[in-house]
C-alpha cells in the first residue's frame, strides 16, 4: 500500500449544508438510544462525542452519525438526503418511549474545521485540550469536536451549533463540500448514500476503528449480527482507501469494483481532485486488495490502495488476506 500526500491538505471551514442535526429529548431519551445504536450512551458525557450506526434486525447499517451530550438531551447527525427516511424508521421504535421525542433542529448549523487554527479561531486556547477524536469542549454557541486527522496528520473539527447563531470563522477560507467530503476519505470516515443504505455491517464500514461500535453495550437492534462477526471473526471484507485516474468524475457510490472477472467490492464515497482522478472509499474483499482492481463498465479507470490513517487488524487475522 502507498501513503503519498492526500490532496485533502487544506486549511479553513466548510458549512456542512448536506447535514441535519436532531435533537432527541424527553424522560426515554438515553434508554432509547441505547436501544437502537451501537454506541454505548454512557459513553456520550459532555466531554466526549461518539460516532454510532444505526441498523435492521440484520445488522445492516442505514445510519451512520455522531451523537453529542446536550445537557439532559442527545444531539445527532444525519445526510439531509436520507434523514426523512431515516427518522421514519427510527421512529417505529421511538413510539415506545412516551414523552420522549426527535425533530430536527431547522436552525441548527454544522460546520467543519480543518486545521488547528481553525480549531484556534473557534474555541481560542481550549482548542488545545482537544487532544484525541471524540473530545468536545463548549464554546459560546455550541460544542467543538475533535474529530479523525486526515492522511498525512491534518486536524479536523466539527464546530455543532444548535442554536445556529454564531458568526461564520474569520480570517480563514471558505471551503467547499468536495473539499469536506476529501478530506473525509482521507481520514477513512464514510457516510452513507441512497446507494448504500443497509448495504453493510457497520464493521465492514470499519466502524469499530472509528469509536462506532461498543461491543460490550448491552442488546440493541441488529447487536447479534453484528457481534457474532466480531466475536467469531467472520469479517472478510472491510472499508479502503483508494486513488483512481483516468476517469472525468467520480465512480458513483454502489458501483462494482472487480479483480480480474470477479466482484471485489463497492464504491462507498469518492471525490474528484483533478481533471482525471481523485480519492474514493471502498469496501473490497480482503483477498482482493493486492490485485489490479477496475471499475465494471469502465475500463479506462485505474486504482491504487492507498493507506488508511488507523490500522485495520482483522484483514491480517483473515486468512483470505
Amino acid at each position: 500500500m502507498n501513503n503519498r500526500p492526500t490532496t485533502a491538505n487544506q486549511h479553513g471551514y466548510a458549512v456542512l449544508e448536506h447535514r441535519v442535526m436532531v435533537r432527541i429529548s424527553g424522560p426515554g431519551t438515553d434508554k432509547f438510544v441505547q436501544g437502537q445504536f451501537s454506541q454505548h450512551v454512557d459513553d456520550v458525557t459532555p466531554q466526549q462525542s461518539r460516532r454510532a450506526a444505526a441498523s435492521t434486525p440484520k445488522g445492516r447499517a442505514y445510519c451512520l452519525t455522531r451523537l453529542v451530550r446536550d445537557q439532559q438531551d442527545l444531539l445527532m447527525d444525519l445526510d439531509r438526503e436520507l434523514s426523512d427516511a431515516t427518522l421514519g424508521q427510527l421512529k417505529k421504535y421511538l413510539m415506545l418511549f412516551r414523552g420522549t421525542r426527535m425533530d430536527v433542529v431547522e436552525q441548527a448549523r454544522i460546520i467543519g474545521l480543518l486545521g488547528q487554527e481553525a480549531a484556534v479561531t473557534v474555541a481560542g486556547d481550549n482548542a488545545a485540550t482537544l487532544g484525541s477524536p471524540g473530545d468536545v469542549v463548549a464554546t459560546e454557541n455550541g460544542y467543538l469536536i475533535r474529530i479523525e486527522d486526515s492522511a498525512g496528520a491534518l486536524p479536523r473539527y466539527e464546530w455543532w451549533l444548535p442554536e445556529g447563531c454564531a458568526e461564520l470563522p474569520e480570517g480563514l477560507p471558505e471551503l467547499t463540500i468536495n473539499d469536506w467530503n476529501a478530506a473525509s476519505i482521507a481520514a477513512g470516515v464514510p457516510w452513507l448514500t441512497p446507494a448504500t443504505v443497509e448495504a453493510y455491517v457497520p464493521q465492514m464500514l470499519n466502524l469499530q476503528h472509528l469509536q462506532g461500535v461498543h461491543f460490550k453495550k448491552g442488546c440493541y437492534t441488529g447487536q447479534e449480527v453484528i457481534a457474532r462477526m466480531h466475536f467469531l471473526g467472520q469479517l472478510k471484507k472491510s472499508l479502503y482507501r483508494l486513488a483512481f485516474t483516468g476517469c472525468t468524475q467520480a465512480p458513483e457510490a454502489g458501483s462494482n469494483l472487480l479483480a480480474g472477472d470477479k466482484k471485489a467490492g463497492d464504491v462507498v464515497n469518492a471525490v474528484m481532485s483533478s481533471d482525471n482522478g481523485g480519492e474514493l472509499l471502498a469496501v473490497l474483499r480482503h483477498d482482493a486488495d493486492k490485485s489490479a482492481l477496475s471499475l465494471e463498465g469502465n475500463d479506462s479507470c485505474q486504482f491504487e490502495v492507498l493507506d488508511l490513517p488507523y490500522p485495520v487488524p482483522e484483514r491480517e487475522a483473515d486468512p483470505a488476506s
